[in-house]
């Protein structure tokens, strides 16, 4: 299959993914967009990376393209870390036209927020969470304190970012195994990600997240994009599909630092921006 292209619309070209599940995948969401769910994460795919993630901010043409392919799918879901409230705010999903059913699956699927009825749903926290997160300050000390090494608080997780670190990588080594001792004493995992180490539950993670959705809608084919670690679970879950005889595309919104996506994406794409842009060219092609 070539590329498919507008003439009158430079900007809608689609790119043609490099493998031929890939290939299918965008010829059945093309050819069936109402039977499709497009998943995304949002920090790296959605939004930009930035030193503090309480500054991280939908691409700011994230959600007209969102608005504009949402009606022509069968669902689009945000499947992040965050708490799924703060992946609203960020985005700026709530009361747009177009997004009426948007849904974000927030802290691995732990949380949900449909935007038909604006609230969010979720279990009781892990107490693990609480007391890993009373533990963390006096860990880091014995550590070295790395400067510019500092704590998330996530609601239902923590996370422990390294990027302002003056060697962050030397700070992310460091403190990877001491964190996954702590974690195991209470019950949590580590998940580590782009200069971020987060603890949390086990059984969350993004592919358990994914798959539950789409067999709540029913979806013949998927669409999922995704930047770091943490979306490989949900990589993993639409190549298990895959073999299962449901279509799905893999993108990677490419990043230097993660190689672990782009070598088993369909499509990598340039950043957030090329998440938008693709959003946008599928649009414009159903």
């Amino acid at each position: 299959m070539g590329s498919h292209k507008d003439a009158e619309n430079p900007k809608a070209t689609l790119p043609t993914p490099v493998t031929q599940a890939g290939r299918d995948a965008l010829d059945a969401i093309l050819h069936r967009p109402g039977e499709t769910v497009i998943a995304l994460d949002f920090d790296g795919t959605l939004a930009p990376i930035v030193p503090d993630p309480e500054q991280a901010r939908a691409h700011p043409d994230a959600v007209a393209a969102l608005a504009t392919l949402a009606p022509k799918v069968a669902s689009v879901a945000v499947v992040t870390g965050r708490p799924a409230g703060v992946a609203v705010r960020h985005g700026g999903f709530a009361g747009v036209p177009g997004l009426d059913h948007l849904v974000v699956l927030g802290h691995y699927g732990a949380e949900r927020w449909d935007a038909v009825t604006g609230t969010v749903s979720a279990p009781a926290p892990h107490p693990g969470v609480a007391a890993v997160r009373a533990e963390l300050p006096g860990l880091l000390d014995s550590v070295g304190a790395w400067q510019g090494t500092w704590i998330e608080e996530k609601g239902r997780a923590v996370a422990v970012h390294t990027r302002r670190a003056t060697d962050p990588q030397a700070a992310f080594d460091a403190l990877r195994a001491p964190l996954t001792d702590l974690a195991a004493r209470h019950g949590l995992i580590v998940e580590p990600g782009r200069m971020v180490l987060e603890l949390r539950p086990p059984g969350m993670d993004k592919g358990v997240a994914l798959r539950e959705y789409l067999a709540e809608t029913a979806a013949a084919s998927v669409l999922y994009a995704g930047d770091d670690l943490g979306d490989l679970p949900a990589f993993a879950a639409v190549e298990k599909l895959r073999t299962e005889g449901t279509p799905g595309l893999l993108v990677c919104s490419g990043s230097t630092e993660v190689t672990e996506l782009s070598e088993r994406a369909d499509l990598v794409v340039d950043g957030p921006q090329g998440v938008v842009a693709l959003l946008a060219a599928i649009a414009a092609h159903v």
